[in-house]
């Protein structure tokens, strides 16, 4: 069979397989939210959004005043160690527009807005195939990360658009956008944590600075309308919710018995992501980027399995970008692994994510010695040329 057929039917049977997931994975997000519209992690940021419009900020994460609002809305929900708002105060402030709203209009909106996030990560970073990248979108719908993260009303999208927006105005010499642009990790920061620091190992200082600016004034923001009191009790909200097993079941925790050694392993992969980025830091800031993203995965404190979204992203990043052709095998496994995990777990995941920094690194020294080589090359080659110089002015003097 000639090769451009064989392209042609590849790519029919990867839209067919797509199309199928995509459909399969809305008909659920539907059907659950039929079931139970408040079942999903919007509730709990269009209750926060209106208790701080109406008690006021400093008093976000009391848990009384939650319930209060939980109850106006009629979601018959308790707060519980799973049920309860503990994301950052700028996450209830983005939904504040739409607290006028009844709550499924407004569940609705926010989803259109997650969705629009998605087509714009899509649009940025889906490799330049023509109407063949439509897949990669498709393919994202019918991936269950994403669309559990859609039908929780997660904001992992908004990380992930931002991700790819300052991607893509570094390729484009716009650095200090491209880090202003990573003030929305603050909506969801353990997504996309190693980020900001990748721009300052990758020697992009001015986006770096831009990240440092818009960051620390969201995070300035939220300290002085928290105010002392409220800025405990949210400190020891998070204290609380990192303590919970289900929020360390999807991280090396669950795997190393001792939390002290989790961290530590923890730091360490931290530490080896942002050095493989410092050897991948020239040429395309694609694969830098999906480094940050892929270990800080690996290194995460807390996740929850739509986290996963920026796996997906990673790996878009890293197709954009110069690659060898067999790597597409080892990312379809890693995407495999991540579609089964309600049926195997995390460890298939965590296992992927540390294989890709493991090859990554490999490929990174190869690229470094085969560097090293062709600069000892160049400097014999130039030797020589300057030792035939010698010899002609030699013989030219004779």
């Amino acid at each position: 069979m000639p090769a451009a057929a064989r392209r042609n039917l590849t790519i029919a049977a990867a839209a067919a397989a797509t199309a199928v997931a995509a459909v399969y994975d809305l008909w659920l997000w539907l059907t659950n939210y039929a079931a139970d519209n408040f079942h999903n992690d919007f509730t709990f940021y269009y209750a926060a959004a209106r208790l701080g419009l109406q008690h006021g900020w400093a008093r976000l994460y009391d848990l009384g005043l939650q319930q209060q609002q939980l109850d106006a809305i009629e979601s018959h929900i308790t707060v519980a160690q799973l049920a309860r708002y503990v994301s950052p105060p700028p996450l209830a402030w983005l939904v504040i527009p739409l607290t006028p709203l009844p709550y499924q209009i407004a569940y609705w909106a926010w989803s259109a807005v997650l969705a629009g996030a998605l087509v714009l990560a899509w649009r940025l970073t889906a490799p330049d195939q023509g109407r063949a990248s439509l897949i990669f979108l498709v393919a994202a719908v019918g991936w269950l990360p994403v669309i559990y993260g859609l039908q929780l009303g997660q904001p992992a999208l908004l990380v992930a658009a931002a991700v790819a927006c300052c991607s893509w105005l570094l390729r484009h010499d716009r650095p200090l956008a491209a880090g202003a642009v990573l003030g929305f990790l603050v909506l969801k920061p353990q997504l996309a944590l190693l980020v900001p620091p990748a721009l300052l190992v990758m020697g992009r200082w001015r986006a770096f600075a831009g990240a440092a600016v818009a960051i620390g004034l969201l995070v300035v923001a939220s300290l002085i309308a928290l105010g002392p009191q409220g800025t405990e009790t949210y400190l020891a909200r998070l204290a609380f919710a990192s303590g919970v097993p289900e929020n360390r079941s999807q991280t090396l925790a669950a795997w190393i018995p001792n939390l002290e050694l989790t961290r530590a392993v923890q730091a360490v992969i931290a530490a080896w992501t942002l050095a493989l980025v410092y050897r991948l830091r020239r040429g395309d800031a694609r694969m830098p980027l999906s480094v940050a993203l892929v270990g800080g995965l690996a290194a995460s404190l807390y996740a929850h399995y739509d986290d996963l979204t920026m796996l997906g992203l990673a790996a878009l990043l890293y197709l954009g970008a110069p690659h060898p052709r067999w790597t597409w095998t080892y990312l379809l496994g890693v995407v495999i692994a991540a579609e089964g995990f309600p049926i195997w777990g995390a460890g298939p995941v965590l296992a992927g994510e540390l294989g890709a920094l493991a090859l990554l690194s490999v490929a990174a020294l190869k690229h470094d010695d085969g560097d090293a080589e062709q600069h000892h090359a160049e400097g014999q080659h130039h030797t020589d040329l300057e030792r035939d110089r010698q010899h002609v002015a030699i013989d030219g003097e004779s």
